[in-house]
């Protein structure tokens, strides 16, 4: 083999190398996924959209601006385990008060509540619940002071009226996002939360429990993850 050096065969001999380790390392990882359907139920109040590692799934049919928008969706995605929840959940609002009913006599501070179920689609397993080892982080808190709610005409960001706002994380549905800080979910009861329409269609697995920020009615929007183990 006149003409070709050593070290050329040491740089093929690399890169064969290289290309098998790639292949199996890919191979195992193709390998390791265990894809399965999975039916999600959820309710929340008002509004939500969901992610699963990284990609929306299932945003709520009724619009947030929808006056006692309370309904379940229930949809079915094929996924890859362990497989990252994201939820985004927000309760209704007029404007950054946090208020509803502006100027009526019903003017009052909303509450919120979310309860969701994931399910193996063929066997039925429960396979995750939203429970107090979700993560969750309030990313609008108003009003500042319940007493916002009483004034005759509320201005968000005055006095009692004001509000809370964080920026919200650009990649905060993505799997390997890291959520080591934000806080623990609060667990509520049905009695608190009062779940209202599209609640009682779904027979909920008793882990599966409601949860929220720390205040159902300051607490206005969230982001939540969780992760459904294989």
């Amino acid at each position: 083999m006149a003409g070709i050096k050593h070290d050329t065969f040491e740089t093929i001999g690399y890169d064969m190398r290289l290309m098998i380790a790639t292949v199996t390392a890919l191979t195992a990882s193709a390998a390791a996924a265990d894809t399965r359907n999975v039916t999600a139920d959820i309710w929340v109040d008002n509004w939500f959209a969901m992610s699963a590692n990284g990609t929306l799934v299932l945003e709520d049919s009724v619009p947030i601006t929808t006056e006692r928008s309370f309904n379940k969706e229930t949809t079915t995605v094929s996924i890859d385990l362990p497989a990252v929840i994201a939820i985004e959940a927000k309760d209704f609002k007029e404007n950054d008060t946090g208020l509803e009913y502006i100027g009526t006599n019903r003017q009052q501070m909303g509450d919120g509540g979310m309860i969701a179920q994931f399910k193996d689609a063929a066997t039925g397993e429960t396979l995750a619940v939203t429970d107090a080892g979700m993560k969750c982080l309030v990313v609008q808190f108003a009003p500042l002071d319940p007493s916002c709610a009483d004034q005759a005409t509320p201005v968000a960001g005055e006095g009692a009226c004001g509000f809370v706002a964080t920026d919200i994380p650009a990649d905060w549905t993505a799997p390997d996002f890291d959520d080591s800080d934000w806080p623990a979910a609060t667990v509520h009861s049905a009695a608190d939360v009062s779940p209202k329409g599209g609640y009682d269609d779904v027979t909920w697995d008793d882990t599966a429990k409601l949860v929220w920020g720390a205040s159902l009615k300051q607490d206005n929007t969230l982001l939540c993850r969780m992760t459904i183990s294989d």
